[in-house]
């Protein structure tokens, strides 16, 4: 347990021994193998946590001395049941008249995690749900004074909080906050209360210049003694950056559940990613070791694209990706071979956009138009007739489709015979699937189909880009992709920024990559058809009827 200045603070043991017993009295896990079983704290959730919080006193007062505990720890910890546990006992059991008690995070669905298992913990127990009241975003609960306190979970939105007069505050993922503004608006309501607490729990983040990083930094200070600030508990757990990986003494030292709460097997499952999915090293490294790291800044670093720069091999069967723009941004065609895992990447932008991109924003568009790297259409958006003659006209040069003329019967009732230009699919390098966004522009997709492109409609969500996604990024940490250096593509592999859901599944995060990332998109999706698309199959990714009604 921390240490005290005894002449300013003194140990209530009773206090803290008595907040650890409520939880274990009243508290029952409502997830997983324990649900429905009383909550049982370990050693450091009450050594580290618990009793210097409630335990420890100013001598002038006897009220807390903690206002603040800024605790970081990497995930499944079981941080949130503990966050839920402490928020409940803030609002059932400390004794301040009228509590206002928050769950605030990045968003409202993640503040929305600890409330929800507090309202579960509240309905498992026929002893809390006869005093307090589970609503959909809050808990009320009236004590012996007749006055009403409450526990709510709020949106994220700083502007519509002032006026919060709160006891407690539980901020879960403080790493997910865009920017300072909703903590200093509601850390700033505490003011009127006697013993407020501030408990912000998260895991380890990526970006530098969050206000979480900025919390991080301060703990750190205060941990070594550098800044001195009595009212805030520093608890932070995580393993040396130096640290080997794959040693389970790793594990143990940034996981202080680790054996019990978190399971060994779980953690070597997650290590063993690393093998088959290289750029997970950092993910591993930020959520199970705690470490910062720049998870979202570099997806594949480009040393490492750039040693796939090899000049593509155009054998064997093909398959496309068509990531196509709306309005100003740009379109995107990419040709897969995976004989020889080669790309060819083209690219289309309005011209008038070149001009505005080059010249305000630095980017090069000007310089790859010149080099033939980036095509045109004319105006200021993209005109999507320009792109579906420049897609016929590069799968003829490469000798994909070849044009052929036909003699065939039209309204045989009049004897009339007409010559129709058809375009056949070469039999040594045939595209096999063209795999597009379902909610794209169907007029393209429409011509296309009606020349027999093989179109097949694929979902942009985790479901169908996880696998070949991360088959994109094996390929080119082994060395085995073939993408010849083109420049457009290299400078949006540098932009990617990949988003993981709770099952580990990843996709590319549009919204949040830097620039444009539509190449990778669009290759992404045709290494997809190439994984599940057969010459009489569609792929298993087509799902847009309105497009197979044409």
């Amino acid at each position: 347990m921390i240490d005290f200045d005894s002449d300013l603070y003194y140990y209530d043991k009773a206090a803290a021994e008595g907040v650890a017993t409520w939880i274990q009295k009243y508290i029952c896990h409502v997830k997983g193998e324990l649900a429905g079983r009383g909550i049982e704290l370990e050693d450091w959730q009450k050594e580290d946590i618990i009793y210097p919080v409630f335990g420890i006193k100013r001598k002038k007062d006897k009220l807390r001395r903690f206002r603040t505990v800024y605790v970081e720890i990497p995930r499944k910890n079981a941080k949130s049941t503990l966050g839920a546990a402490i928020a409940l006992y803030l609002l059932l059991s400390d004794g301040e008249p009228g509590a206002e008690v928050y769950s605030a995070a990045g968003d409202r669905d993640q503040a929305a995690i600890i409330f929800g298992i507090a309202k579960s913990m509240i309905e498992a127990d026929s002893r809390l749900v006869k005093i307090a009241r589970p609503y959909q975003h809050s808990i009320t609960y009236k004590a012996q004074d007749k006055i009403i306190r409450f526990y709510k979970v709020i949106s994220a939105e700083a502007k519509t909080k002032h006026g919060f007069n709160a006891h407690g505050l539980l901020f879960d993922e403080l790493h997910t906050q865009p920017n300072r503004e909703l903590w200093d608006v509601l850390t700033t309501s505490t003011g009127s209360r006697r013993q407020p607490l501030t408990f912000a729990i998260t895991t380890a983040g990526y970006d530098k210049e969050s206000i979480c990083y900025e919390i991080h930094e301060y703990a750190e200070k205060v941990r070594a003694g550098i800044i001195q600030d009595d009212s805030f508990l520093p608890v932070v757990y995580s393993a040396p950056m130096e640290s080997d990986i794959y040693d389970p003494e790793t594990w143990k030292a940034a996981n202080p559940g680790y054996g019990s709460i978190v399971k060994e097997e779980y953690i070597q499952t997650q290590v063993n990613k690393i093998k088959n999915q290289p750029s997970f090293e950092s993910t591993f490294r930020r959520l199970h070791l705690n470490q910062w790291v720049g998870t979202a800044e570099t997806w594949i670093p480009d040393d490492i694209w750039m040693g796939c720069s090899a000049e593509p091999i155009l054998e064997g069967e093909c398959y496309g990706g068509l990531d196509l723009a709306k309005f100003r941004d740009v379109t995107a065609f990419v040709l897969y071979f995976p004989a020889s895992h080669s790309v060819l990447p083209f690219f289309w932008v309005p011209s008038e956009v070149i001009h505005d991109r080059s010249r305000r924003e630095g980017v090069n568009y000007d310089v790859w138009s010149r080099k033939g790297l980036m095509r045109t259409t004319p105006g200021n958006s993209i005109d999507h007739r320009v792109v579906f003659r420049d897609i016929i006209e590069i799968c003829m040069e490469l000798r994909i489709i070849r044009k052929v003329e036909r003699e065939i019967s039209f309204m045989e009732t009049h004897g009339e015979v007409i010559k129709k230009t058809f375009y056949e699919f070469d039999t040594e390098r045939p595209l096999r699937g063209v795999a597009y966004d379902s909610w794209s522009a169907i007029d393209l997709v429409r011509d296309l189909m009606s020349e027999g492109f093989p179109m097949g409609g694929f979902r942009q969500g985790f479901a169908s880009m996880s696998i070949p996604t991360k088959e994109l990024e094996k390929l080119t940490f082994n060395g085995d992709l073939r993408h010849g250096g083109n420049a457009v593509l290299r400078w949006m592999a540098s932009n990617v920024q990949i988003e993981t859901d709770p099952a580990d599944n990843i996709k590319i995060n549009k919204k949040k990559s830097r620039e444009k990332v539509d190449g990778i998109v669009a290759l992404v999706m045709a290494i997809g058809e190439s994984m599940t698309a057969e010459p009489e199959k569609r792929s298993r990714y087509e799902d847009n009827p309105e497009i197979e009604s044409f």
